[in-house]
C-alpha cells in the first residue's frame, strides 16, 4: 500500500500544502478589493403566501401573512428591518 502523501525529505513541505496556501492569500487579496460599500438594489419577488398560511384558521391568516411577508423580506435582504 502507498501512502496518500508522497514521502517528503525533512524540512520540505508537499507541493499541494503550498498550493492551497497561496490559493487562500490570492482570495483574500480578492475579497479585499471588491466594493466598499453596499448599494441598494431593487428586486421583484413573488411571495408563494398560499405554503405560509395552509392549515392556519381564517382570522389569523392576516396577521400572519404580514408576519411571513417581513421576514421573508428580512431574509432576502439580510436585514432586521
Amino acid at each position: 500500500l502507498k501512502p496518500s502523501w508522497p514521502q517528503v525529505a525533512a524540512g520540505q513541505e508537499p507541493r499541494a500544502c503550498i498550493r492551497r496556501a497561496s490559493h487562500r492569500a490570492m482570495a483574500k487579496a480578492a475579497k479585499k478589493s471588491g466594493r466598499k460599500g453596499q448599494e441598494p438594489v431593487t428586486r421583484d419577488y413573488t411571495i408563494h403566501l398560499h405554503k405560509y398560511l395552509h392549515r392556519i384558521q381564517f382570522k389569523k391568516r392576516a396577521p400572519r401573512a404580514i408576519r411571513e411577508i417581513r421576514r421573508f423580506a428580512s431574509r432576502a435582504m439580510t436585514t432586521k428591518d
